[in-house]
């Protein structure tokens, strides 16, 4: 062996030379690679909001509960709540005997994490008008998730520390037939009428609209200017739509057909759910 060559010795790393052929990197292949890796991305961010979102909504919703419960137990006189603070439970038969969800005041990022919220400018279930919740799709407790499978006539249950409030969901149909066939069964003669051709003939049980269309949280939906005496009761749940998207809203409208004391015992309605 020639004094002049030298092998690697320990810790020296042996040279290689680059092949005169060796491929170059196409745009291709990079724009490839940041398609990828934007899809891992996005991925993650799905896991984040359709898990990680869903455990702290769920501490917070816990809390939530637990400030109704200490509240009914021990009442103060009747004052309006606070924002981000408990007041009533929502209830829908059609999700199961276990679907329940303390409705907080204020439809600000903070409170929806906890629950559905209260549009504040909105009435209250005891005052002729509009009681308009807003509620998280999907991530975040994801309370409003299934509103798509509401049908007319499901009920749509609301409990505050002293009443029972039942809506019934109204018809998706137009035309004063489908309507009137719709809600027969759930409703009695003068609302069946109020649905088909009166005061709600203009309001779906669901539709889908823009962000901007604030007329489905008037105390008459859809029909902003009603005056106070002319006005029903009402309850609007409104939630992202679609799926994963910020791009428009899904919008429920319910008729509220029976107002009872808690002394009276839980609505009927109650009980109509699935898997009860």
């Amino acid at each position: 062996m020639s004094s002049t060559a030298k092998i690697p010795g320990r810790g020296e790393p042996a040279r290689v030379s680059a092949t005169p052929d060796a491929s170059p990197v196409t745009v291709r292949e990079v724009t490839g690679e940041i398609f990828v890796t934007l899809g891992v991305l996005l991925l993650l961010f799905a896991f984040y909001e359709a898990f990680w979102t869903d455990i702290r909504s769920g501490e917070l919703q816990g809390e939530a509960q637990q400030q109704l419960d200490d509240e009914w137990r021990n009442p103060r006189t009747t004052h309006l709540p606070e924002l981000g603070e408990a007041f009533a439970q929502l209830h829908i038969p059609a999700f199961g005997s276990d679907y329940h969800y303390a409705v907080l005041e204020g439809t600000d990022e903070d409170t929806l994490l906890a629950g559905p919220g209260h549009y504040t400018d909105t009435q209250m279930p005891d005052e002729p008008g509009n009681f308009a919740l807003a509620g998280h799709r999907v991530g975040k407790g994801s309370p409003f998730n299934d509103l798509g499978h509401l049908n007319a006539c499901d009920a749509i249950v609301v409990e505050t520390q002293n009443q029972w409030f039942t809506y019934r969901v109204l018809p998706m149909e137009e035309g004063e037939e489908g309507r009137m066939a719709a809600s027969k069964s759930c409703l009695d003669e003068p609302l069946v009428k109020e649905v088909a051709s009166g005061r709600y003939a203009h309001v779906p049980g669901r539709h889908i609209t823009v962000p901007s269309d604030t007329a489905v949280l008037a105390p008459l939906p859809g029909a902003p200017g009603v005056p106070a005496d002319k006005l029903g009761r009402v309850i609007t749940l409104t939630t992202c739509h679609p799926q994963f998207s910020n791009a428009e809203r899904m919008i429920i409208h319910a008729v509220q057909t029976e107002a009872r004391d808690k002394s009276a015992g839980p609505p009927p309605a109650l009980t109509e759910g699935k898997g009860n």
